[in-house]
């Protein structure tokens, strides 16, 4: 999902309107429409921290484009980047829908990375294998 998007639906599950993110986040009306319409990104990275703040969002959710989906696609096809979309989708509903409190936020994402960094390793030690 680009940046305009994810700023689009964040800001309708919040139920505000344009305006009132523009004003929230000391943009001009405008430049937020920009930011929706995809026209611009924020310059200044404090605007990516304001925005995460607003929706109760980490910023790297925010910075993140379509690699990850894109990268399943390449490897399993259709149906490993319909997978990996939904996966996405879930963890940004999770932990944008406020129903988590920051511990567990942050113990999600310490599991996450943990199997992340054993399938990078178990990966590793297979190619080794194979090119032996």
């Amino acid at each position: 999902m680009e940046f305009k998007d994810k700023l689009r639906q964040l800001r309708k599950e919040k139920q505000i309107t344009q305006i009132e993110a523009a004003e929230l986040i000391g943009v001009s009306v405008r430049t937020y429409k920009n930011y929706e319409l995809g026209n611009s990104l924020p310059r200044y990275r404090e605007i990516y921290h304001k925005l995460g703040d607003l929706y109760g969002v980490n910023i790297n959710y925010l910075l993140a484009e379509d690699e990850f989906l894109n990268k399943a696609g390449d490897i399993y096809g259709q149906r490993g980047y319909l997978q990996a979309k939904n996966l996405m989708i879930q963890m940004g509903a999770l932990f944008s829908g406020g129903e988590l409190s920051e511990s567990d936020k942050d113990a999600v994402m310490r599991q996450m990375q943990e199997i992340y960094w054993d399938s990078k390793k178990e990966n590793k030690s297979k190619k080794e294998g194979n090119d032996e």
